[in-house]
């Protein structure tokens, strides 16, 4: 890993615990685009993001320079999967599109993205040894490259240093033990205090620590690995949380200033860099007693996710001088630390991180930790299997159900979907 230097961060809008997952908003979307754009001096982009401020400055710069206007359109991540899904059945779409890395691989199956492998091969700018090998495996799928990576990220954890050096540590907890531990500890501070959030909102969330207890997710075979003792006893371990009252149930409907600022009432979650300047914005009462640190050590390791967005070529347009041109713009390493200014979102060109603006310990532990984090399994049913699994963890958390009959459930229903 290059050296990492100073951040400068950019701003994020109001984010609650709850939504982890994904940076987006649900606001309409701003400037319409057409469909494949054919005009030598236009190129179109959908831009996945809370308008098109983060942007726009990086798409200026790269009109001052070739002359090419783009056309942008921001749509909310949590509208961006079904949108795709319809631009795909209507064969409509944009010249560039930003990815989900989890998506990469159900839309190179429905045949929406470009092969763009001649390009990556050929241009500088797009070589795959630029980019985070984690990353580049999310664009590659049967031996062809489909995307670009544009921006990484992994989960850390987040912590209050002021209270958990009140409960016995004046360190981030350093295991699973030592997490539940201190979580407990937390909670006893009174009535609706909490010691850890258990995230019921992001569909990698469980997944992650079944990772770490050794869990494969699926075999060899692509065959669910849902019901075995190590899938189970993650499941477990998350569960015991809720029903010690160390982690809340539910999303409490509280901003991070009242969750995490303040009092603490949920002094410790596992999040992206993205929260760091949302913490910043809007919990400004706790500067100096917060910090992050890598995810604790499980039974078997400490992997973190490997996520972020990658930037593709629509399979549809006749565009696609332009559209390469975007792309190898939007790769360059000082692009990418300029929308690491406008958004907090890290880049995924390894070049850009010997750049001073990364070297800042909050942000530098999310580099730490990309160097033990994959990525999710990339089959086109994925995101329709962890969806599904939500489901399953609610009847747990809220329900009281068995886990190891929801999981059997959802080890049964997995496999029906993959078949």
């Amino acid at each position: 890993m290059a050296t990492f230097k100073k951040m400068l961060l950019g701003s994020l809008s109001l984010a609650t615990i709850g939504l982890l997952a994904a940076c987006g908003n649900d606001d309409g979307t701003n400037e319409s685009a057409t469909s494949g754009g054919t005009s030598s001096d236009e190129v179109t982009f959908w831009f996945m993001g809370d308008g098109n401020e983060q942007v726009q400055p990086i798409l200026d710069a790269f009109t001052e320079e070739t002359g090419i206007a783009v056309s942008v359109q921001s749509i909310p991540w949590s509208a961006a999967h079904d949108r795709l899904l319809t631009s795909v059945a209507s064969g409509e779409g944009p010249d560039v599109v930003q990815m989900g890395t989890t998506w990469m691989a159900e839309f190179v199956d429905a045949g929406a993205l470009m092969d763009i492998t001649e390009y990556t091969e050929s241009s500088e700018d797009l070589n795959p040894d630029n980019f985070f090998e984690g990353n580049v495996a999310t664009t590659q799928i049967d031996g062809a490259t489909y995307a670009i990576p544009w921006y990484t990220e992994t989960r850390a954890l987040y912590y209050r240093t002021d209270l958990l050096e009140e409960v016995g540590y004046p360190e981030a907890p350093q295991t699973w033990d030592e997490l539940k531990d201190a979580a407990t500890k937390l909670s006893e501070r009174g009535d609706n205090m909490y010691g850890f959030n258990v995230d019921a909102a992001d569909q990698t969330f469980a997944m992650m620590f079944a990772r770490q207890n050794g869990s494969e997710l699926l075999n060899e075979n692509n065959e669910p690995q849902f019901n075995q003792p190590e899938f189970i006893e993650a499941m477990e371990y998350l569960n015991s949380f809720i029903e010690d009252g160390a982690a809340p149930a539910q999303d409490l409907g509280l901003d991070i200033s009242q969750t995490f600022g303040g009092e603490g009432i949920v002094p410790m979650f596992i999040s992206g860099p993205w929260m760091i300047s949302i913490i910043n914005e809007n919990a400004p009462d706790i500067e100096g007693n917060w910090a992050t640190a890598i995810l604790p050590e499980g039974p078997e390791n400490n992997l973190s996710n490997t996520g972020g967005a990658n930037l593709a070529i629509w399979n549809e347009t006749d565009n696609v001088d332009n559209a390469v041109l975007l792309l190898e713009f939007l790769s360059k390493p000082e692009n990418q630390l300029l929308f690491l200014e406008t958004s907090s979102s890290l880049p995924a060109n390894m070049a850009a991180w010997d750049d001073e603006a990364l070297s800042d310990e909050l942000i530098a532990t999310f580099g730490e930790q990309l160097e033990n984090s994959e990525h999710m399994p990339l089959l086109p049913e994925w995101e329709q299997i962890a969806q599904s699994f939500l489901t399953y963890w609610e009847q747990i958390t809220v329900g009281g159900a068995d886990i190891a009959e929801q999981m059997e459930a959802f080890n049964e229903e997995a496999t029906g979907i993959l078949n």
